[in-house]
């Protein structure tokens, strides 16, 4: 099997759309930001190089969001906490190589200009850019958008000018205004998908190879798991413990490191799940349940926006599927279970039964035995690939235990204050 290569705009899509499952309120916020800061850049005419990293940076902007009060005050605050998602944000970001300077942009996307004030943060430069996601941002929120479009722009640019100087920088205030003489940007703006409107102006290819996409599908995993302290090394177990089993089960080294990247992105529809559920410590209830059900579709469809992970839709999306036919959301039986999902399904589960979560210890040995074999024997699950794991329990548990060790202190770095 070939190495992986994907587009860096394909997978920085499919996170944008996770991004907007974390509250209803911010439904297409993020492609409509996107889509206005690009307006804003071509009228100052901004370097392609520049617009490109704007363009990504906009695209996931609010990555360092965690908490529901936080999207509720992206929605409705003017001012928005300077220190908190966008800090974080940066934090996620930093290190990954292609998005080092997207992530600077994506730090200080809250910062007021305060006639001129605002182009430094603590000593620091703050980028044009972030300013440029600033306006764009506020724009965004300021319409309503269960009234007609059109009929709001003039008191949306009231709004933006009477803050021309105090909060946006006055140059970008200006060629936002040239640009809201045009009514198809505004109805741009609002369509299904603003990006499809801009994206081909990019002219970019920037390409992901194997070793990056684990890198930054890591950085997936702690959106998703970091969501919640309940969940904050979930990702991290299951991925270690797919590849390691699907080694076992002679898979090819490529296709490893393609189970780990699933196993990194299996639970990304859990973005649509609120916290309420993750972290309830008894039986949900039916309604709860149907809630939960609906993540693992998510998951298929959001993976389905990268061309290139069609098997890895699928071994991450079908990891709550029976070989009965009685998982969800798809019912799809052994038929229809390739090996890979199989193992992903395990994998999914004795992270689940063995890993600490607050509220109780993980299962001993004895137990999970008890609980596989008693799945195995309802045909849920592969009776191969129990085999294969229990037959590497200790090692195995250990895997597991550092990889979950390791996301711990991630998490603990991610969500430490600021000073």
């Amino acid at each position: 099997m070939e190495k992986l290569t994907i587009k860096l705009y394909d997978i920085l899509l499919c996170l944008s759309n996770a991004l907007e499952l974390l509250s209803p309120k911010l439904y297409n916020h993020h492609q409509q930001t996107t889509y206005m800061s690009y307006i804003i850049a071509e009228h100052l005419a901004l370097p392609a190089e520049r617009r490109r990293d704007l363009f990504y940076a906009a695209l996931i902007h609010d990555i360092g969001t965690l908490l529901g009060s936080e999207n509720l005050e992206i929605a409705e605050t003017e001012t928005v906490s300077i220190r908190y998602h966008g800090f974080r944000g940066w934090r996620l970001l930093k290190d990954f190589e292609p998005l080092k300077r997207s992530a600077c942009i994506i730090k200080y996307h809250h910062v007021s200009y305060e006639y001129g004030k605002g182009m430094k943060y603590e000593n620091e430069n703050v980028p044009e850019e972030s300013h440029i996601i600033h306006l764009a941002d506020r724009v965004c929120m300021a319409f309503a958008p269960k009234t007609n479009i059109l009929s709001q722009v003039s008191s949306v640019m009231d709004y933006i000018e009477s803050r021309s100087g105090s909060v946006f920088h006055p140059a970008y205030v200006e060629a936002l205004k040239k640009a809201a003489q045009k009514e198809y940007i505004w109805l741009n703006l609002f369509s299904r998908s603003p990006v499809e409107h801009i994206q081909e102006m990019i002219c970019d290819a920037t390409f992901l190879f194997s070793d990056e996409i684990l890198e930054f599908t890591q950085i997936i995993s702690h959106v998703i798991d970091f969501k919640s302290r309940f969940t904050a090394c979930h990702s991290a177990g299951v991925a270690q413990i797919a590849k390691e089993i699907a080694k076992r089960m002679h898979f090819s080294e490529s296709e490893c490191i393609m189970m780990q990247i699933a196993g990194h992105l299996h639970d990304i529809g859990k973005l649509a799940v609120s916290n309420k559920i993750l972290e309830k410590n008894d039986g949900l209830e039916k309604q709860e349940f149907a809630e939960m059900k609906a993540h693992t579709y998510f998951t298929y469809h959001l993976l389905n926006i990268v061309p290139e992970f069609s098997i890895i839709k699928e071994w991450a999306a079908y990891h709550h599927e029976k070989l009965n036919g009685n998982g969800y959301p798809f019912h799809l039986n052994g038929e229809n279970l390739t090996l890979g999902s199989r193992i992903m399904a395990v994998s999914d589960i004795f992270t689940a039964i063995t890993e600490d979560r607050p509220y109780r210890k993980g299962m001993e040995k004895e137990q999970v035995v008890y609980v596989l074999e008693q799945m195995v024997g309802r045909n849920d699950i592969d009776k191969n690939v129990v085999k294969v794991l229990l037959e590497n329990y200790e090692d195995i548990v250990k895997i597991r235990e550092e990889a979950q060790r390791i996301a711990r202190i991630e998490f603990d770095n991610f969500t430490a204050p600021f000073v």
